[in-house]
């Protein structure tokens, strides 16, 4: 099996504008970071390891950008297996914080399984879907693709964390409609969602017992703000938009000492990662959050232009993939941080701190590079 075909690729069609756009990220990422924790005893380690995991993390997606990706595919089923024994042994043996068991502690890091289980769902399926793309819509096909989900999405529910398996989730349903998922069976799914979805929603309203409390809260809150207003649970995204909208056209600046700082006030908490927009938005105002949100459209925007032009099937599924968690994770965690989503912890793409979200973000990017440096069309410009 021959992982690398460097006599295949023609280097003048390597993507350089995704390595530009995710150095850019990540340099904005790092200065923002370096910002939010000013205050933070652990700043000086965060970063650290934030750096390490940008640096190995650049290297990986380089080397892997020249391996070919249905090498991947091949091995799709040891993958498959690691996803499922590591998000198993966080159960076991995972890191408890704040009611939550999501990590594994490896020294002095502690690696969350969850976000390198998005990558291997990403290519398990881009390979199971390239290799029954024939039969995609029989029920046998369509049932065991069911089932090889809900494990690793159960496995994640119960940790608990109900943000990140909606992240699979969603990845999973964008890989089926890719895959050309007949118009039968998603219309058929959307006439048992929306009724599912809105009974739901009514039985939580009525404060019946649906998903666990503090995420119902969450949910209840920013459904009705004024009825939760003095349970603290609004108070969060309300400091959020309130450092959002103080930072106005160019912001107060990085590493601002203003007294009137949300920030320095110490009014945000996880301000080095579900709320980093609002850092973003206070100390780089309204002209650095567009700079932020037109860096994370490009990226997906490349990733969709890669997996127009993939010379095949497992390879339009991969960048598709790829650009569908990048947007809606970066979708999720701006919606949050300006309150037009419920309060949920999910990073924004290459700029909340994390070593396993930026490990695994390298990860896909690397093997989507290596998609497009294999197209249909070699010489196509679109």
């Amino acid at each position: 099996m021959k992982i690398f075909k460097f006599s295949e690729y023609r280097i003048r069609k390597y993507c350089f504008t995704i390595i530009l756009i995710i150095a850019a990220l990540c340099v904005i990422g790092y200065l923002v970071l370096n910002s939010a924790m000013a205050n933070d005893a652990t700043r000086e380690s965060t970063l650290q390891k934030q750096l390490i995991g940008m640096l190995a993390g650049a290297a990986l997606m380089i080397l892997l950008s020249f391996v070919d990706y249905h090498v991947f595919f091949r091995i799709s089923p040891f993958i498959y297996i690691g996803v499922v024994v590591m998000l198993a042994l966080v159960l076991v043996i995972g890191r408890n914080v704040n009611n939550a068991t999501r990590w594994i502690t490896i020294g002095t890091y502690a690696l969350q399984p969850s976000e390198f289980t998005k990558i291997g769902i990403i290519l398990v399926f881009s390979a199971y879907f390239n290799r029954f793309r024939e039969s995609i819509n029989k029920p046998l096909t369509l049932g065991l693709s069911l089932l090889i989900a809900a494990v690793p999405m159960f496995l994640i529910y119960r940790e608990p964390d109900l943000s990140t398996t909606i992240v699979h989730v969603f990845i999973f349903l964008c890989l089926l409609y890719v895959a050309k998922l007949s118009y039968k069976w998603i219309l058929g799914a959307l006439a048992v969602v929306i009724p599912t979805a809105v009974f739901i929603v009514y039985r939580m309203m009525n404060q019946a017992k649906v998903i666990q409390n503090y995420q119902m809260n969450r949910i209840l809150a920013w459904l009705n703000p004024s009825q939760f207003s003095s349970s603290g649970l609004t108070t969060q995204q309300d400091n959020s938009i309130l450092a959002i909208s103080s930072g106005q056209l160019y912001g107060k600046g990085l590493n601002t000492t203003s007294f009137e700082s949300v920030k320095n006030g110490n009014f945000l908490s996880e301000e080095n990662c579900d709320f980093i927009f609002a850092v973003v938005g206070e100390e780089l105002g309204f002209v650095g959050s567009v700079v932020i949100i037109a860096l994370l459209l490009l990226l997906v925007f490349q990733c969709f232009k890669i997996a127009y032009r993939a010379k095949d099937l497992g390879g339009r599924l991969i960048a598709t993939g790829m650009g569908a968690m990048i947007a809606f994770q970066g979708f999720v965690n701006i919606g949050v941080a300006v309150g037009i989503m419920p309060n949920t912890g999910l990073p924004l793409p290459f700029l909340s701190a994390g070593v396993s979200s930026v490990l695994s973000l390298f990860i896909g990017m690397g093997v989507v590079l290596n998609v497009g440096l294999q197209r249909r069309n070699p010489d196509a410009e679109w």
